[in-house]
């Protein structure tokens, strides 16, 4: 059973109007020339993948950082204008960046 029809349950003399259906759109990402980086390094001895250089909006970098987060399904943050990913995925990250369009360098290692 799906939201609709919970609501329609609990609610059944409202009319859904066609307007309220709409869903979001996904927004599109700033595609830029230059490559980002994507680099390995340790920190307190713990692996982590770190993203730099885009160049687009600070908003645009959030989205794309929670984005990697959910398809890896790991921790990490967006601080400094950097991607922080737990762990190291940099080969996964680079074929999904890809995939959207970004052009990625690998860094170290």
């Amino acid at each position: 059973m799906d939201l609709q029809e919970q609501l329609k349950n609990l609610f059944p003399e409202h009319i859904v109007d066609s307007e309220e259906l709409v869903l979001p759109e996904e927004k599109e990402l700033w595609i830029q020339s230059e490559p980002m980086i994507c680099k390995y390094e340790k920190r307190k001895g713990k692996p982590t993948t770190i993203i730099e250089g885009y160049t687009g909006n600070d908003e645009d970098f959030k989205i794309l950082a929670k984005e990697l987060k959910t398809k890896l399904s790991v921790g990490g943050t967006f601080k400094d204008d950097s991607i922080i990913i737990q762990g190291d995925y940099r080969d996964k990250i680079m074929t999904i960046l890809k995939e959207k369009g970004f052009k990625v360098k690998r860094v170290g290692g």
